[in-house]
């Protein structure tokens, strides 16, 4: 993760996570599974979903950031689903500052799986297309990928579940916009030509 305090607001960037890793174990509707999320599925999702959301420790009461005005910018690589995110909020600036944000995280619903059973280890769960709900920086809770919880919606059937990443090393550099200095006036330089103008005048 790279945060760099500019002076429009914190630009904070890095991978929410990667593809065809596979994670710790994490509960989900199968149960306590390994899993892992196939190339392209972020992608699509992406596509699908014109305003992601970025909130923090998954708490949808306060959005800082989204896609649909561009504050929010998110693709998947090569790599896995990068985010790049502009923060505004005073208070979520000064946790960057000082290092308090501890990585990424994110919620999936309408999840299509496959499942493999395994003899000597926990069933893989590949995961094969997802919808993005949201990204969210991870400032109280733990960002590993086994800190994970299936959260059922109130008032629908939409299973959300949320996940992290290990905790990475972050980045942090501060660009802080300061006035112009005057240019330099030499003071002594200044009366001396002031007394030579006088002295002309007198004679």
């Amino acid at each position: 993760m790279k945060i760099e305090i500019r002076a429009d607001g914190a630009h904070i960037s890095g991978y929410v996570n990667a593809t065809e890793k596979k994670s710790r174990p994490v509960i989900t509707p199968h149960g306590k599974v390994i899993e892992e999320i196939e190339p392209r599925a972020f992608a699509r999702a992406i596509e699908r979903n014109g305003d992601i959301t970025l909130t923090v420790d998954h708490d949808s009461s306060s959005v800082y950031a989204r896609t649909s005005d561009g504050t929010l910018q998110l693709y998947e690589d090569d790599i896995g689903l990068h985010a790049d995110v502009l923060i505004r909020d005073a208070t979520l600036i000064e946790l960057a500052k000082t290092g308090k944000i501890r990585g990424w995280s994110f919620g999936m619903y309408n999840v299509v799986d496959e499942l493999v059973e395994r003899a000597d280890d926990l069933p893989l769960r590949k995961v094969k297309d997802l919808d993005l709900d949201h990204v969210t920086l991870v400032v109280k809770k733990t960002p590993a990928y086994s800190a994970t919880s299936v959260e059922i919606r109130a008032g629908s059937d939409v299973e959300l579940e949320e996940r992290g990443r290990e905790p990475e090393e972050m980045h942090i550099t501060v660009e802080e916009t300061k006035e112009p200095k005057p240019p330099s006036y030499d003071l002594s330089y200044a009366a001396r030509v002031y007394r030579t103008r006088i002295n002309a005048l007198k004679k």
